[in-house]
């Protein structure tokens, strides 16, 4: 299978060519988790997955906590469903506590520093108390626990793994904290193996053509780990070799034409982009030659050149920058996305 292959089809397997889920949460528990930490560009990598999303109704959504917000998978936020967000975290942050020993250490975060932030930081939330960072910063200010910079972003970090908070209601243009037994519905529970199991499934059926490898950096597993969720799965997955390398992915359905040239607007997290690691090079996105233009253009699944976006009340201006030329109907097909992108802003802000 030739790189192009692989690319089409992950394009149609991340729903980015196809959006079998036609609201937000369906797709989350799809994807299983979105990176998330370039918040309003985030929503688009939601919104161009889903049928008639808007920028608009995902916000709603996030607001009334349909999506959740946190750090699981890897040291980084992430949209979440709410029915995943605890075996999603009970399998991965063992591994991004280790990840996140080195800066506790470097700033001096204890074990009794960490137990301490989390019992100040649950009676501040406690009895449906959503507040933003500031009001925390504040509470452990006044106990004598750090309250500003790295040291404040790891230990609500530690409060985020410990299954204690997730993200709250919104405040205005504030983001807040909840306590999530509080905010989230209660959900059964998974032992390791199965969630293991589940999380492989998910992973190899939307980012599929994928190596094991791919896995194990995207959910910050120990690749035996990845190996022994792939194995628990594989017997309904397929498998070829290209390049040396071994692909895994959901068996084919038939799958919609697409009229091509096919222009996708990706922010620079986004899953396409960040699902790989191994297999990356098969995107082609080269090095980052423009830094104000840190967003991706692709070309039928390939990098062609980047972008960035300035909004307002009105919309959203796109700015871009392409590699080389764009023939006369790649750039009407340049010009089809960028309005995608714009009919999302528009509709309701």
């Amino acid at each position: 299978m030739t790189s192009h292959e692989i690319a089409l089809l992950r394009l149609h397997n991340q729903s980015l060519w196809s959006q079998p889920g036609t609201e937000p949460g369906a797709l989350l528990q799809r994807l299983a988790a979105v990176q998330a930490q370039e918040f309003a560009y985030a929503k688009w990598s939601i919104g161009q997955r889903t049928s008639g999303a808007t920028h608009a109704s995902i916000q709603q959504a996030y607001a009334r906590g349909a999506i959740l917000r946190t750090h699981l998978l890897r040291p980084t936020w992430h949209f979440v469903h709410p029915a995943d967000i605890r075996w999603l975290i009970d399998l991965t942050a063992p591994r991004i506590r280790l990840l996140n020993g080195f800066t506790q250490r470097e700033h001096g975060i204890e074990e009794a520093m960490l137990r301490r932030s989390n019992a100040i930081l649950g009676q501040a939330l406690a009895g449906g108390h959503h507040l933003p960072r500031t009001e925390l910063s504040a509470r452990l200010a006044a106990a004598g626990l750090p309250s500003t910079g790295v040291p404040l972003a790891y230990l609500v970090m530690h409060a985020e793994l410990s299954k204690l908070v997730c993200s709250g209601a919104m405040r205005g243009k504030q983001h807040t904290y909840a306590l999530m037994d509080e905010w989230v519905p209660a959900a059964a529970a998974l032992t390791r193996d199965e969630a293991l199991a589940e999380l492989a499934r998910r992973y190899f059926t939307t980012r599929g053509p994928a190596t094991v490898r791919d896995f194990a950096t995207w959910s910050s597993l120990t690749l035996a780990e990845a190996r022994r969720g792939l194995q628990a799965v594989e017997h309904g997955l397929e498998r070829f070799q290209a390049d040396g390398r071994a692909y895994w992915l959901a068996p084919a359905d038939p799958r919609p034409k697409v009229r091509t040239p096919r222009f996708d607007l990706v922010q620079c997290y986004d899953e396409y982009i960040m699902s790989y690691s191994e297999s990356r090079d098969v995107l082609g996105l080269g090095a980052l030659d423009r830094p104000e233009f840190v967003h991706f253009i692709l070309l039928d699944g390939h990098r062609i050149g980047r972008w960035r976006h300035q909004l307002s009340n009105g919309g959203a201006e796109v700015m871009t920058s392409t590699d080389r030329a764009l023939t006369s109907r790649e750039a009407a097909a340049l010009q089809s996305a960028i309005r995608r992108y714009q009919r999302f802003h528009q509709a309701g802000g």
